[in-house]
Protein backbone atom coordinates (compact mmCIF):
# COMPACT_ATOMS: atom_id res chain seq x y z
CA UNK A 1 0.00 0.00 0.00
CA UNK A 2 1.34 3.44 -1.16
CA UNK A 3 1.95 6.13 1.59
CA UNK A 4 -0.19 8.46 0.14
CA UNK A 5 -3.54 9.37 -1.75
CA UNK A 6 -3.36 11.64 -4.23
CA UNK A 7 -6.84 13.35 -5.43
CA UNK A 8 -6.73 15.22 -8.51
CA UNK A 9 -9.91 17.43 -9.58
CA UNK A 10 -10.65 17.42 -13.19
CA UNK A 11 -13.83 19.04 -15.23
CA UNK A 12 -13.58 18.56 -19.11
CA UNK A 13 -9.80 18.79 -18.85
CA UNK A 14 -9.14 15.18 -19.69
CA UNK A 15 -5.59 16.53 -21.64
CA UNK A 16 -4.56 18.53 -18.82
CA UNK A 17 -5.32 16.02 -15.82
CA UNK A 18 -3.67 13.25 -17.79
CA UNK A 19 -0.60 15.40 -17.91
CA UNK A 20 -0.37 15.91 -14.59
CA UNK A 21 -1.39 11.98 -13.69
CA UNK A 22 0.92 10.65 -16.07
CA UNK A 23 3.49 12.94 -14.58
CA UNK A 24 2.68 12.20 -10.90
CA UNK A 25 2.71 8.30 -11.85
CA UNK A 26 6.35 8.78 -13.45
CA UNK A 27 7.89 10.59 -10.88
CA UNK A 28 6.00 9.42 -7.87
CA UNK A 29 4.19 6.44 -8.43
CA UNK A 30 5.92 4.20 -6.18
CA UNK A 31 4.72 5.83 -3.06
CA UNK A 32 1.07 7.18 -3.95
CA UNK A 33 -1.89 5.82 -5.07
CA UNK A 34 -3.38 8.26 -7.67
CA UNK A 35 -7.53 9.11 -7.78
CA UNK A 36 -9.10 11.13 -10.01
CA UNK A 37 -12.82 12.75 -9.54
CA UNK A 38 -14.95 13.89 -12.01
CA UNK A 39 -16.54 17.22 -10.88
CA UNK A 40 -19.52 16.98 -12.96
CA UNK A 41 -17.59 16.44 -16.49
CA UNK A 42 -19.52 15.96 -19.69
CA UNK A 43 -19.28 11.92 -20.43
CA UNK A 44 -17.04 13.06 -23.49
CA UNK A 45 -14.85 14.90 -21.35
CA UNK A 46 -13.25 12.12 -18.74
CA UNK A 47 -9.76 11.56 -17.63
CA UNK A 48 -8.51 8.03 -18.14
CA UNK A 49 -7.30 8.29 -14.80
CA UNK A 50 -10.93 8.36 -13.92
CA UNK A 51 -12.02 7.28 -10.25
CA UNK A 52 -15.35 8.67 -9.15
CA UNK A 53 -17.63 10.09 -11.48
CA UNK A 54 -20.02 13.20 -9.65
CA UNK A 55 -22.48 12.76 -12.35
CA UNK A 56 -25.38 14.14 -10.33
CA UNK A 57 -27.89 17.16 -12.05
CA UNK A 58 -25.92 19.14 -9.82
CA UNK A 59 -22.88 18.34 -9.94
CA UNK A 60 -23.33 18.39 -13.75
CA UNK A 61 -24.30 21.56 -14.24
CA UNK A 62 -22.24 23.86 -11.45
CA UNK A 63 -19.49 21.07 -10.74
CA UNK A 64 -18.12 20.95 -7.52
CA UNK A 65 -15.19 22.91 -7.19
CA UNK A 66 -12.09 22.87 -4.52
CA UNK A 67 -13.88 21.89 -1.20
CA UNK A 68 -17.03 19.63 -2.29
CA UNK A 69 -14.70 17.76 -4.94
CA UNK A 70 -12.32 16.93 -2.19
CA UNK A 71 -14.68 16.03 0.39
CA UNK A 72 -16.50 13.73 -2.10
CA UNK A 73 -13.14 11.85 -2.57
CA UNK A 74 -12.34 11.89 0.62
CA UNK A 75 -15.42 10.47 1.93
CA UNK A 76 -15.82 8.20 -0.91
CA UNK A 77 -12.25 6.19 0.43
CA UNK A 78 -13.11 6.53 4.09
CA UNK A 79 -16.78 4.82 3.49
CA UNK A 80 -14.97 2.59 1.04
CA UNK A 81 -12.69 1.85 4.36
CA UNK A 82 -9.36 2.37 2.60
CA UNK A 83 -8.99 6.49 4.29
CA UNK A 84 -6.36 4.83 7.27
CA UNK A 85 -4.58 2.68 4.79
CA UNK A 86 -2.76 6.13 4.09
CA UNK A 87 -0.22 8.24 5.95
CA UNK A 88 -1.24 11.62 4.16
CA UNK A 89 -3.36 12.63 1.17
CA UNK A 90 -2.35 15.25 -1.09
CA UNK A 91 -4.69 17.51 -2.77
CA UNK A 92 -4.43 18.50 -6.09
CA UNK A 93 -6.90 20.72 -8.76
CA UNK A 94 -5.87 19.73 -12.45
CA UNK A 95 -4.00 23.60 -13.02
CA UNK A 96 -0.78 22.77 -10.63
CA UNK A 97 2.51 22.65 -12.52
CA UNK A 98 5.27 20.86 -10.92
CA UNK A 99 9.07 20.64 -12.15
CA UNK A 100 10.72 17.38 -13.55
CA UNK A 101 11.37 15.69 -10.16
CA UNK A 102 9.91 13.59 -7.40
CA UNK A 103 7.68 15.63 -5.36
CA UNK A 104 6.12 13.67 -2.75
CA UNK A 105 9.27 12.13 -1.26
CA UNK A 106 10.75 15.70 0.10
CA UNK A 107 7.41 16.48 1.32
CA UNK A 108 7.20 13.23 3.41
CA UNK A 109 10.49 14.19 4.25
CA UNK A 110 9.09 17.13 5.67
CA UNK A 111 6.19 15.90 7.44
CA UNK A 112 8.99 13.49 9.18
CA UNK A 113 10.76 16.41 10.09
CA UNK A 114 7.98 18.13 11.33
CA UNK A 115 5.57 15.81 13.85
CA UNK A 116 3.02 19.00 14.52
CA UNK A 117 2.77 20.10 11.05
CA UNK A 118 -0.87 18.87 10.10
CA UNK A 119 -1.27 20.74 6.62
CA UNK A 120 1.96 21.39 4.25
CA UNK A 121 1.97 23.43 1.01
CA UNK A 122 4.43 23.35 -1.23
CA UNK A 123 5.73 27.01 -2.27
CA UNK A 124 5.70 29.19 -5.37
CA UNK A 125 8.03 30.84 -7.21
CA UNK A 126 5.89 33.66 -7.50
CA UNK A 127 4.84 34.02 -4.08
CA UNK A 128 6.51 36.41 -1.25
CA UNK A 129 6.52 34.13 1.04
CA UNK A 130 9.89 32.19 -0.37
CA UNK A 131 11.93 35.54 0.73
CA UNK A 132 10.94 34.25 4.17
CA UNK A 133 12.26 30.86 3.36
CA UNK A 134 15.40 31.44 2.42
CA UNK A 135 17.80 30.12 5.44
CA UNK A 136 14.97 27.76 6.54
CA UNK A 137 13.41 25.16 4.04
CA UNK A 138 10.57 25.30 5.44
CA UNK A 139 8.36 27.80 8.05
CA UNK A 140 5.13 27.64 10.35
CA UNK A 141 2.53 30.43 8.07
CA UNK A 142 -1.58 31.02 9.65
CA UNK A 143 -2.03 32.63 6.26
CA UNK A 144 -1.48 29.44 3.23
CA UNK A 145 -3.59 30.24 -0.34
CA UNK A 146 -3.34 27.24 -2.54
CA UNK A 147 -4.93 24.10 -4.22
CA UNK A 148 -1.96 21.75 -3.47
CA UNK A 149 -1.98 20.94 0.09
CA UNK A 150 -0.52 17.95 1.95
CA UNK A 151 -2.33 16.73 4.82
CA UNK A 152 -1.57 14.52 7.68
CA UNK A 153 -4.05 12.10 8.22
CA UNK A 154 -4.11 12.23 11.77
CA UNK A 155 -5.14 16.28 11.32
CA UNK A 156 -7.92 15.21 8.97
CA UNK A 157 -9.47 12.88 11.68
CA UNK A 158 -8.79 15.67 14.46
CA UNK A 159 -11.61 17.85 12.68
CA UNK A 160 -12.96 15.76 9.95
CA UNK A 161 -16.86 14.75 9.83
CA UNK A 162 -17.41 11.18 11.05
CA UNK A 163 -21.04 10.67 11.60
CA UNK A 164 -22.11 10.99 8.17
CA UNK A 165 -19.45 11.99 5.71
CA UNK A 166 -20.42 13.55 2.08
CA UNK A 167 -19.30 15.65 -0.03
CA UNK A 168 -20.31 18.68 1.45
CA UNK A 169 -18.99 18.40 5.25
CA UNK A 170 -15.98 15.33 5.41
CA UNK A 171 -13.00 17.98 5.57
CA UNK A 172 -14.12 21.45 3.75
CA UNK A 173 -17.43 23.41 4.06
CA UNK A 174 -19.40 22.91 0.70
CA UNK A 175 -21.42 25.45 1.55
CA UNK A 176 -18.15 27.65 0.70
CA UNK A 177 -19.29 26.76 -3.19
CA UNK A 178 -16.30 28.64 -4.29
CA UNK A 179 -13.94 28.52 -1.63
CA UNK A 180 -13.35 32.65 -0.45
CA UNK A 181 -11.61 31.79 3.11
CA UNK A 182 -11.47 28.04 2.97
CA UNK A 183 -7.67 27.90 3.69
CA UNK A 184 -8.04 30.67 6.54
CA UNK A 185 -10.75 28.19 7.87
CA UNK A 186 -9.09 25.29 7.76
CA UNK A 187 -5.64 26.51 9.23
CA UNK A 188 -7.51 28.35 12.32
CA UNK A 189 -8.67 24.68 13.20
CA UNK A 190 -5.82 23.15 13.00
CA UNK A 191 -3.86 25.17 15.23
CA UNK A 192 -6.82 25.29 17.29
CA UNK A 193 -6.33 21.81 17.50
CA UNK A 194 -2.54 21.67 18.03
CA UNK A 195 -1.30 21.14 14.43
CA UNK A 196 0.55 23.53 12.58
CA UNK A 197 0.25 24.65 9.03
CA UNK A 198 3.65 25.22 7.11
CA UNK A 199 5.23 26.23 3.64
CA UNK A 200 8.08 24.43 2.25
CA UNK A 201 10.61 25.36 -0.74
CA UNK A 202 11.51 21.80 -1.13
CA UNK A 203 9.31 21.36 -3.79
CA UNK A 204 7.96 24.07 -6.06
CA UNK A 205 4.42 24.22 -7.43
CA UNK A 206 2.90 26.63 -9.71
CA UNK A 207 -0.99 27.35 -10.69
CA UNK A 208 -1.68 27.58 -14.19
CA UNK A 209 -4.53 29.89 -15.19
CA UNK A 210 -4.47 30.41 -18.23
CA UNK A 211 -6.98 27.37 -18.56
CA UNK A 212 -9.32 29.37 -16.08
CA UNK A 213 -8.67 32.41 -18.60
CA UNK A 214 -8.82 30.89 -21.77
CA UNK A 215 -11.20 27.53 -21.36
CA UNK A 216 -13.99 28.79 -18.94
CA UNK A 217 -16.64 27.50 -21.45
CA UNK A 218 -15.17 24.32 -21.68
CA UNK A 219 -15.27 23.79 -17.87
CA UNK A 220 -18.60 25.32 -17.77
CA UNK A 221 -17.90 28.04 -15.55
CA UNK A 222 -18.18 31.66 -15.18
CA UNK A 223 -15.43 33.89 -16.68
CA UNK A 224 -12.53 34.76 -14.88
CA UNK A 225 -13.72 37.94 -13.77
CA UNK A 226 -16.97 37.08 -13.28
CA UNK A 227 -16.13 34.10 -10.94
CA UNK A 228 -13.66 36.71 -8.79
CA UNK A 229 -16.95 38.76 -8.34
CA UNK A 230 -18.71 35.73 -7.15
CA UNK A 231 -16.50 34.82 -5.00
CA UNK A 232 -15.78 37.87 -3.33
CA UNK A 233 -19.38 38.26 -3.29
CA UNK A 234 -20.69 34.35 -2.08
CA UNK A 235 -17.46 34.21 0.36
CA UNK A 236 -18.38 37.41 2.16
CA UNK A 237 -22.03 36.30 2.91
CA UNK A 238 -20.65 33.08 3.29
CA UNK A 239 -18.34 34.41 6.48
CA UNK A 240 -20.34 36.49 8.34
CA UNK A 241 -23.21 33.96 8.48
CA UNK A 242 -20.67 30.93 9.70
CA UNK A 243 -18.59 33.37 12.06
CA UNK A 244 -20.17 37.07 12.21
CA UNK A 245 -17.40 38.88 10.41
CA UNK A 246 -17.74 41.26 7.94
CA UNK A 247 -14.35 41.96 6.66
CA UNK A 248 -11.27 39.38 5.45
CA UNK A 249 -8.97 41.13 7.86
CA UNK A 250 -10.82 40.01 10.83
CA UNK A 251 -10.71 36.16 9.68
CA UNK A 252 -6.98 36.73 9.54
CA UNK A 253 -6.94 38.15 13.10
CA UNK A 254 -8.91 34.53 14.28
CA UNK A 255 -6.04 32.74 12.87
CA UNK A 256 -3.52 34.56 13.70
CA UNK A 257 -4.99 33.94 17.68
CA UNK A 258 -4.59 30.28 16.91
CA UNK A 259 -1.37 30.23 15.84
CA UNK A 260 0.15 32.83 18.29
CA UNK A 261 -1.12 30.21 20.48
CA UNK A 262 0.52 27.80 19.42
CA UNK A 263 3.71 28.67 19.77
CA UNK A 264 2.99 29.61 23.70
CA UNK A 265 1.78 25.59 23.79
CA UNK A 266 5.11 24.32 21.63
CA UNK A 267 8.26 26.77 21.99
CA UNK A 268 10.36 23.68 21.10
CA UNK A 269 8.76 24.97 17.40
CA UNK A 270 9.49 28.97 17.48
CA UNK A 271 12.79 28.62 14.99
CA UNK A 272 9.78 28.02 12.33
CA UNK A 273 7.59 31.11 13.45
CA UNK A 274 7.38 33.89 11.31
Amino acid sequence: MSRVATIVLNRNLPDVTDTLCDRLERFDGDITDLFVVEAGSDDNHLSRHCTWYADWPEARTHGLRYQRGMNFALSQLYNEGRFDHYDAFFLLTNDTEFGEEPILSPLLDVLSAHPRVGLLSPCSQRWGEKLLLMERDTRYFWYIHNTAYLLRREFIESIMEKETPNHMNFLFDGSNFRGYGTESDLIAKGYANDWASAITNRVWAEENETHLLTKADLIRTETYEENLRLYLEEGRCWMRRKYGFNSRWSMQRYVKFFYDQFFEFHPEYKYYQI
